[in-house]
């Protein structure tokens, strides 16, 4: 008996005249949903951030679709023919080069201008960075500000930072690998040495990193390994007060308490709280009773 080959079946529920937003990953290509490979599959053409960095998805994918460039240079320009193409009943599908279309990507204007005249936008889901990176930092995730890239040039970088400081909701930033340890001085001067922050880098990919450390630690350990200076980095910071509340550290500490000696306990909830090391050594005997 021959191999079989099995046709994929794409879904029925794609229909013309309709922009599909798409998320694709972040780094492992198997990080897919299998809707995203199906509705690939059956929408007349793709829009893509980058064609080249898309067909290597297509290729992995076994898709063959006609693509689109749409990336921030020339988005503006080709929103109405892309309309008219939706008019004319076309399905589109939306991709950026990794994770959720308009997280920091592409894609705003055509999704408003579709919005607007009463296009379907339907969406897709699955990766996120900003979300990925919130799933395995530590930090409180029942409030978070997601802030983007900051500014590229340091004075307005650390003017945004300082609107920053209070924020008491964890906060999420994407920053480029050639600024990334300039931009971890500056955190470190605005919101202090102690502030608890989680660097996560590469992830899904081979070299991925989550390195968990107050600002100070995590700045010298960056600006001292040239590896960490590389690929793409969500930043975490907790927020003001947030993680080193005296109620919100006492609760940890009792939990540590219960298992480890009070040096190794106290060491871990000052770097998981941001507060200073010696405080939460004497708060650590002070509930262990000595």
């Amino acid at each position: 008996m021959g191999d079989r080959v099995s046709e994929v079946v794409y879904p029925v529920s794609i229909r013309p005249g309709r922009l599909y937003v798409v998320a694709t990953p972040i780094g492992n290509l198997d990080d897919i949903t299998l809707r995203a490979v199906q509705t690939l599959g059956a929408v007349d053409r793709i829009l893509a951030e980058d064609t080249r960095h898309t067909r290597r998805l297509l290729d992995h994918l076994g898709i063959v679709k006609p693509m689109q460039a749409l990336h921030e240079h020339n988005e503006i320009g080709r929103v109405e023919s892309v309309l008219a193409a939706l008019r004319g009943g076309r399905s589109l599908a939306l991709v950026s080069d990794a994770g959720t279309p308009l997280i920091s990507d592409p894609g705003f204007p055509l999704v408003r201008a579709c919005r607007a005249e009463g296009i379907d936008v339907v969406a897709v889901p699955g990766v996120s960075a900003v979300i990925a990176a919130l799933s395995v930092a530590g930090l409180p995730t029942d409030r978070f500000r997601f802030e983007g890239f900051l500014p590229r040039k340091r004075q307005a970088r650390v003017d945004r930072l300082t609107e920053l400081r209070s924020e008491t909701a964890t906060l999420v930033f994407y920053e480029s690998s050639h600024r990334i340890a300039e931009t971890l001085d500056d955190c470190v001067a605005v919101f202090g040495p102690t502030r608890a922050a989680v660097l996560t880098r590469e992830l899904t990919k081979l070299h991925e990193t989550v390195r968990s450390a107050p600002l100070s630690e995590l700045a010298s350990w960056v600006a001292g390994d040239a590896n960490q200076q590389r690929g793409e980095i969500v930043l975490l910071l907790a927020g003001a007060h947030a993680a080193g509340r005296p109620d919100e550290t006492d609760r940890l500490l009792r939990v540590l308490l219960a298992e480890l000696p009070v040096r190794q306990a106290s060491a871990i909830a000052a770097r998981f709280t941001g507060r200073p090391r010696n405080e939460v050594y004497r708060r650590a005997l002070s509930l262990r009773g000595d």
